[in-house]
């Protein structure tokens, strides 16, 4: 019991996973001075294990080797352990994962990699068995004490791996470029090669959910009229929803699927993914009116508000994919149980859920999954849809009551600025399509929330627990929060918002920027020095934080008509360029944002006492590539395209602008609508 044992340092760390660990026997550290500095006095390696709280093979390991008296031993006897939740700590997984990378080795975490006094690294992997890891702990100490030299020449050339720009070592240079039609139909080309054409997704198994990508195909789709994107988009989000991944029963996402038929998941379900896929979903509703889309926005919306938010209005992190040590226990069920629950109505729960008396997961028991619409499963049992409709109801009331009787997955309760503004724009998104004015008041709490609690002055910090924050962000918080807070403008005309979006983009330009390169650094120059500064340029499951930043510039410049962001947008985007056509599955939000160059982007004004209604009436239709500016009375706005704009005769006004030229002002949405319609037929391709 961890009660018996000794705590090591980490008792007073807040986040979950390094108390996961504060009990082992192993001496560990958190990052910082302290373990560098004894490294250096004691002229011992240093171990850095990087994991999260809700890694299935993190806590095999520690359960495995951790928890291990003996190897224990041989770790504190040799090394300098320092433990690191990659969450918080992005700035130090980044530097250690590209150096893995360039040993050869592939990511993934666990990742356990060995520095020297320096921090600079000489080996690593990631999960080691027992027996393996304590002969590699074994291994490596002896190559320190008799081939030291030898370590210390490798670990120099990794540091200067580490050191090369991320622009220099894939070839980004400035570029005068022209912003083609054909070049973006060249990007949607490319990323339909690696389309999953029978269930969606991208490529084979594993499947992850990668919200950009198909954010692009929308985009795409709405610009050239080619329905292949949109029927890959329908694809992927209809299996998703239908598959494991989702939990059919509370609600919310599973991290990714490990089959590639999204039935298998791993149990896991981070904050990140749900608030990107809430997003993802509302905006395919807008664009198809498909309900299945309405209904997973409201059950994850719903998931997050019950399992993830706290009493004071931020976010959590995750739910692990264990329960009682069994993933996946919590959300699976044998058919004799399911008989117990259900009674009468089991057999036509089973062929709903496709539940069996094999199972089709571990031991028996059943992921529930569904492979067809409800009015198609009501035809084809011959029953009224609105009966079916209220079984399933029924049925999952049942089950959540029996979950609630079980031990419940790990919660990891810190809370992230960067995955809340995911949550936060996914609410104003939400409220933005459906008007549900719950979804606002949750994202304004949210706002709020973030505000007082992990924003001082013009900086903010990365982590929250229980009063206290103590990380400096990163670029991805500053940039991501900034994304957040424009949208919340345009669901509320609180001009706040766009202010702080405006705060947060001049603080990362002023303390991120490297103006040798033109991109952002991911750290603070104000902050903890680690061996390497590096940049995000790529996409992934968390779209980079450059690309992001490059968004913003966009929208920013327009709303505060100010062409040195515009200029710096633009000149970000040219960098990329060469490597997006290539690559737009590596490079999708980047793709987005020349989306949003292609044409000029419009920018709608509404002044006058109906602006919230007319907003409203705009946001049923599907215009991806528009700005909102909006007030009831016009007066007192520090934001240049509210100037000179009024409520013609008392009357709620709309102005429709491209490129500081407005059409004629007018009075209602669907005249708008038609003024906006008719720019987009009129393509516009500007040098940059």
């Amino acid at each position: 019991m961890a009660e018996d044992r000794k705590p090591n340092r980490l008792l007073n760390e807040s986040s979950p996973y390094l108390l996961q660990h504060a009990y082992n026997p192993v001496d560990w550290y958190p990052w910082g001075e302290e373990a560098l500095q004894k490294a250096k006095q004691e002229d011992k390696p240093i171990l850095v294990s990087i994991g999260y709280a809700a890694c299935h093979w993190c806590h095999v390991m520690e359960h495995q080797s951790f928890e291990q008296e003996k190897i224990a031993e041989v770790m504190n006897k040799h090394f300098v352990c320092i433990k690191v939740d990659r969450e918080e700590r992005p700035d130090v997984d980044a530097v250690y994962m590209d150096a893995m990378q360039a040993m050869g080795v592939r990511g993934g975490w666990p990742l356990n990699v060995f520095l020297n006094p320096e921090a600079k690294p000489f080996y690593g992997g990631t999960y080691f068995p027992p027996q393996q890891w304590v002969s590699l702990l074994a291994n490596i100490a002896a190559a320190y004490e008799k081939s030291r030299s030898e370590l210390d020449k490798s670990a120099e050339q990794f540091a200067k791996h580490l050191n090369v720009s991320e622009l220099d070592k894939y070839g980004l240079q400035q570029k005068n470029f022209h912003i083609r039609e054909d070049d973006f139909k060249l990007m949607g080309y490319n990323l339909s090669t690696r389309f999953d054409k029978k269930r969606g997704g991208m490529g084979e198994a594993p499947k992850f959910p990668m919200p950009s990508n198909y954010l692009l195909l929308l985009r795409y789709q709405h610009h050239t009229s080619d329905y292949t994107a949109l029927n890959q988009v329908d694809l992927t989000l209809r299996e998703m929803a239908y598959g494991g991944i989702y939990d059919q029963i509370g609600g919310g996402f599973a991290r990714y699927s490990v089959d590639a038929e999204w039935l298998v998941p791993h149990f896991e379900k981070m904050l990140y993914d749900n608030g990107q896929l809430i997003s993802l979903y509302a905006e395919a509703y807008q664009a198809t009116r498909e309900t299945l889309y309405h209904d997973v926005v409201y059950e994850t919306i719903g998931f997050v508000e019950r399992e993830l938010m706290s009493t004071e209005g931020g976010f959590y992190s995750s739910l692990d994919a264990d329960s009682e040590g069994v993933e996946g226990k919590f959300y699976t069920f044998t058919k004799d149980e399911l008989q117990e629950m259900m009674g009468d109505e089991e057999p036509l729960f089973s062929k709903y859920y496709h539940a069996t008396a094999a199972g089709n997961f571990e031991h028996g028991q059943n992921i529930l999954h569904r492979r067809i619409s409800d009015e198609e499963f009501a035809q084809e049992n011959q029953l009224e849809l609105e009966v079916l409709q209220e079984m399933v109801q029924g049925w999952k009331e049942t089950i959540m009551e029996v979950r609630a009787k079980r031990v419940r997955p790990g919660l990891d309760d810190k809370i992230l600025t960067s995955w809340n503004a995911l949550m936060l724009k996914a609410l104003s998104d939400a409220y933005y399509v459906f008007g549900n004015k719950h979804f606002l008041d949750l994202a304004l709490r949210n706002a709020n929330f973030i505000l007082a609690n992990l924003k001082q002055g013009e900086k903010l910090y990365r982590n929250y627990k229980q009063g206290r924050a103590t990380i400096d962000a990163f670029l991805e918080d500053y940039a991501l929060l900034a994304r957040a807070f424009i949208r919340l403008y345009e669901v509320t005309f609180q001009e706040k918002w766009l202010q702080e979006a405006k705060r947060l983009t001049d603080y990362a330009l002023e303390n991120f920027f490297d103006r040798t390169e033109g991109m952002f650094f991911f750290t603070d120059q104000r902050s903890e020095k680690l061996i390497a500064r590096k940049k995000e340029i790529f996409d992934n499951v968390v779209p980079a934080s450059n690309s992001v930043m490059a968004t913003n510039l966009h929208f920013l410049g327009l709303y505060f008509d100010d062409e040195r962001y515009m200029a710096l947008s633009d000149e970000m985007l040219a960098k990329v360029k060469d490597l997006l056509l290539k690559e737009p599955s590596h490079l999708s939000n980047w793709a987005s944002l020349y989306f949003h160059k292609l044409t000029p982007t419009a920018e709608v004004t509404i002044v006058g006492p109906e602006a919230p209604e007319l907003r409203a009436e705009l946001s049923a239709f599907y215009l991806p590539n528009m700005i909102l500016i909006g007030s009831e009375t016009g007066e007192g706005s520090s934001i240049p395209l509210l100037e000179d704009k009024v409520a013609i005769n008392g009357k709620t006004t709309i102005y429709v602008c491209f490129n500081k030229t407005c059409q004629l002002p007018v009075h209602t949405a669907a005249e708008a609508l038609e003024q906006l319609r008719d720019r987009e037929d009129e393509p516009k391709f500007p040098a940059l």
